[in-house]
């Protein structure tokens, strides 16, 4: 049992009941099960809710709507300077010749 850590929880009946059946059912142990069951509401609880996407959503709207506030050859030259800026400030080549 490498990697497993022993804990204590206390749960309520029904939840005890339904995790033993769980159990029985899958005929694996209740210990994977919950494991399981973490792991799976873990990867539910990491997307948005209704209401985030729906807020993230209308600011996207908004954006997209509202008129640029500066013209387009503006943003172009800053854009051209900022990666003009990251290359001079790169990785240095070595003047040594590689084996």
């Amino acid at each position: 049992m490498a990697g497993m850590v022993k804990v204590t929880f206390t749960l309520d009946a029904e939840t005890v009941e339904r995790l033993r059946a769980l159990s029985s059912r899958m005929s694996k142990p209740q210990s994977l099960v919950v494991r399981e069951a973490v792991k799976d509401y873990e990867a539910r609880a990491a997307k948005l809710s209704d209401e985030e996407r729906a807020r993230m959503l209308a600011i996207m709207d908004r954006i997209i709507h509202d008129p640029p506030t500066r013209p387009g050859a503006e943003v172009d030259a800053e854009l051209i300077a900022i990666r003009a800026s990251r290359r001079r400030w790169g990785r240095r080549q070595s003047n040594r010749r590689r084996r």
